[in-house]
This record gives C-alpha cells, structure tokens and sequence, in this order.
C-alpha cells in the first residue's frame, strides 16, 4: 500500500465511523464527504453506480463500439472512484472482477488488450494503465499486487515503443500506424503513464517529455490544439482541454503554452451548452474539461460544478444511466467520474 498520503481506504473508514457515530442514512460509504452536496447530485451518483455494476457481465467486462477493454477501464474507473477497492465497499466485487478481466488482456509484449478484437487499442491500453494504476495504490493481497506491478511494468514500456518519433499516439502503435498519430490517444496514454508514475512504476522521463513537446506543437496560435502534428488544422476545444489536463497530469503549469490553452477553453467551453465544438464528443470534452476547472480551485470549480452537475442529472435515464455517443457505458462511466471529482479518491484526478 502507498504510504505517506491518505489512502481511499483510509478515508473510506473514516466516512464510515462519520456516518455510525452521526446515525447516517443512506448509502453510508459516502455521507460524510457528501454532506454538502446536492441530494440530487448524490442520488443520481447512487443510481448511477448500481446501474453500472448491474451490467457488468458474467466475464467481468463491460462493452461498446467493440471497446471492451476501453470501456471495462472506465466503468471500473468510475466505480473506484466511489472509494471502492477490490476488497472494500459496495462495489468492491465488481471492481476485482473488472481488475481480473483487464489482467487478463495483458499480453507478453505488454498491450493491455487484443489487437484483433479491441477497436483502437491504445484508447483500451491507456485507460487501463490509469485504472489499474489507481487500483494498485490500494491492493494489499501480496500476489495480485506483484501481478499487478509486473502488468504495468511492461505496460509502460509498450506504451513507450508505441509512441512515434513525433512524441505522440495513434488508434495503434506507431509500427502498427505507419507513424500515425493524434491528440486524443497521446492525451490517454499520458494520463495512464502519469498514474503507473504515481504508483510507482518507472516511466522514462524522456516519454512524457516528447508527449508535452508533440501537444505544443500541435498548438496554434489562438490556444487551441489540433487534431494531429501531421494535420493541423482548426483548433479542437475538446482536444485541447483533454490536453491541458495531461499537461497538468505531467506536471506542467507553468509553461507559456498552459495561459493560452486555458484561455482559448475557458472561451469555448465554460458555458455548458450542448451546442459547444465538442464534434459530437461532449463527454469526452467534459471529462476532460471538468479535470481543468477543478484544478484551479474552489472558487472556479464550484460555479462551474453546479452548473455541470444540473446538466449531467438533468439528463440521466430513470434506470441509472445516461444515453449519448458510443454506447450507455461509455457515457455513464464519464459522467460519473466528473460527478465524484471532487470526492478525491483517485490521485489521478486530485488537486
């Protein structure tokens, strides 16, 4: 287990205790952290998980758009993002399922999914470094942990030789791609290699330094980021916030790049619309843009927060989930990862 920092189990005793020692009612693994929230907010969070650990299948994973191994990460993601882990809390047995299935995937040159059958697998490969990652910060059986760091050891040197000389990702590696790469992998694999970082995995340093150096130059000069460095065209609001937060993820705030990235988000996406430049990926473009504002701090997330979190609720079907591009999972795990942000389990997305 990782020391020196408040562990989600650590935090989920005491939420707990909270909820015993106060007579809490409700779902008491998170009525202490939630006291303040919108009641709304955390029924429609509550309805959201059951619905989808309801769906996970017999197997463990969960699918849309031939994604399995993408949309089993993210599902996972959204449940340990309740404070689950693959021991404790009310999805813990979903979690270790979800946990089994992804360990499953892994393969001798360290993809962590199947070529054949999973559509874009890097998209599948980066987001489970991030949930596996952020499940190995909390594993205390010896063996899976063992497993665990070995899965994301060779993980991250996959990751590594898939990265074209450009320093950035595509649907597939570079060899694979012929080269190809675009900002919506680079930003996934940048985020998952940053959470095996923070486990503690090694990552060369020298990966996530041509990663930022291939986000610069896919900037143009009103802010914004492009599609790809090999097709730069208009600036891509939803790119862009998903850029800023692997910038942020990499420890970059102070670049001259990050003003002008906020800016040109601020402008296209802190009035939540559903007419915002998100090429039918709104989201995506949340996801990402949720983790920005959050990072700046209460006085800019809150407002933001409401605003975001009435819409998301707004929207939710009466059985849980949430309808939209790809398929029910993949929504319904997003909007749940934005809802419980602000709950700080996962180290990933704290401030």
């Amino acid at each position: 287990m990782v020391t020196g920092t408040l562990s989600r189990r650590a935090v989920l005793r005491s939420a707990l205790a909270f909820a015993a020692a106060a007579g809490g009612v409700g779902t008491p693994w998170r009525t202490a952290l939630a006291a303040k929230k919108n009641p709304r907010w955390n029924t429609a969070i509550d309805n959201g998980l059951k619905w989808v650990a309801s769906t996970q299948s017999s197997s463990g994973y969960w699918n849309a758009g031939n994604y399995p191994t993408a949309m089993t990460a993210l599902a996972g993601t959204a449940l340990i993002g309740s404070g689950s882990t693959t021991t404790q809390g009310p999805f813990s047995e979903n979690v270790r399922r979800a946990v089994d299935y992804l360990t499953s995937r892994s393969r001798a040159n360290g993809l962590i999914g199947d070529p054949l059958t999973d559509n874009r697998y890097t998209y599948g490969h980066g987001f489970s470094m991030l949930f596996l990652s952020q499940v190995l910060g909390e594993e205390e059986d010896i063996e899976r942990r063992q497993d665990l760091i070995d899965i994301l050891t060779r993980a991250v040197d996959f990751s590594g030789k898939a990265q074209t000389p450009s320093g950035g990702w595509g649907y597939v590696s570079a060899k694979d791609g012929n080269n190809f790469d675009e900002g919506s992998t680079t930003i996934t694999q940048v985020q998952g290699l940053r959470g095996c970082r923070n486990a503690g995995i090694p990552v060369p340093s020298e990966v996530i330094e041509s990663a930022k150096q291939y986000i610069y130059r896919c900037k143009n000069s009103d802010g914004g980021i492009s599609y790809s460095s090999r097709n730069k065209g208009s600036s891509r609001p939803a790119i862009t916030a998903a850029a800023l937060a692997a910038l942020y993820n990499a420890g970059d705030y102070d670049s001259k790049h990050v003003p002008e990235m906020l800016a040109y988000s601020k402008q296209n996406l802190h009035t939540i619309t559903n007419n915002v430049q998100s090429f039918g990926h709104w989201h995506y473009t949340y996801l990402y843009y949720s983790q920005v504002i959050y990072r700046q701090g209460d006085s800019e997330w809150a407002p933001f927060r409401d605003k975001l979190y009435d819409k998301i609720v707004s929207d939710q079907a009466p059985n849980g989930s949430w309808a939209g591009n790809i398929g029910p999972i993949y929504v319904t795990a997003c909007n749940l990862i934005m809802m419980q942000l602000d709950q700080a389990y996962l180290p990933i997305y704290q401030r």
